[in-house]
């Protein structure tokens, strides 16, 4: 196969994630996914294939212990890991700098933040064993000031900022760092939380899930810390 073998997808059971999961499935791959709510879960088992190899666990991403136990069952699993895509994330705003509460400051570097830190963290040294590709899903708003979303913006830049750190600090290691940025991703949530929108520039999970199983796999073995954005049409 010309992708990865053994995938953990992070926020697998979202929108986004489950494109990425479907995507992988398709092209051969074994996938991990850790999740918060079973019932998620279960939605995600009964939309794959029958034969489909998926692993998953109840697991808090943004702990550190959990998260590493986690990366050890699903390293155990899929025999290999090659591929980590870290798609979990959450998004709360609409206030200004001054007004937003320090509870919103903290759900939103724990779950865009560290959770990616915790995994990364607990699945490196697989990664550096047999070489592989960690793909982050990062947000335009961070490049483009996040104006009302100040909590969510600086979250999302310290993944940026993670992924160029990884990037470089592996790069002759044989493992790869790239991030994708997406604008807004066309979502039933998405749709019923701005239901006036206009929606000609918002792009597809689907879209944005071939950007990101490309980025894993070996054909895009010359690029290791790019921050792609992916906010176009799709």
């Amino acid at each position: 196969m010309s992708g990865p073998r053994g995938v953990i997808v992070t926020g697998g059971t979202g929108a986004l994630g489950r494109a990425v999961v479907g995507l992988l499935l398709e092209r051969g791959a074994r996938v991990a996914v850790p999740y918060r709510r079973a019932a998620a879960w279960r939605e995600l088992v009964a939309g794959a294939p029958k034969d489909a190899a998926l692993f998953g666990a109840q697991t808090d991403v943004a702990d550190a212990g959990s998260a590493g136990h986690f990366v050890e069952r699903a390293a155990s699993w899929l025999g290999v890991l090659d591929g980590l895509a870290l798609a979990a994330g959450a998004w709360e705003g609409g206030t200004r700098f001054e007004d937003s509460s320090e509870g919103e400051w903290e759900r939103m570097m724990h779950a865009n933040f560290a959770s990616a830190r915790a995994v990364a963290r607990a699945a490196l040294p697989h990664l550096l064993r047999q070489g592989g590709s960690v793909v982050t899903v990062g947000s335009r708003a961070a490049e483009t000031a996040g104006a009302s979303m100040a909590a969510y913006a600086v979250a999302k830049a310290a993944l940026h900022a993670l992924t160029r750190v990884l990037a470089l600090e592996n790069r002759d290691r044989g493992v790869r760092v790239n991030g994708v940025l997406p604008g807004t991703i066309d979502t039933p949530a998405n749709r019923q939380a701005m239901p006036d929108a206009d929606r000609s520039g918002w792009t597809s999970p689907e879209a944005i899930a071939r950007v990101v199983v490309f980025l894993l796999s070996p054909e895009s073995a010359p690029v290791t810390g790019a921050l792609i954005p992916v906010d176009g049409r799709g």
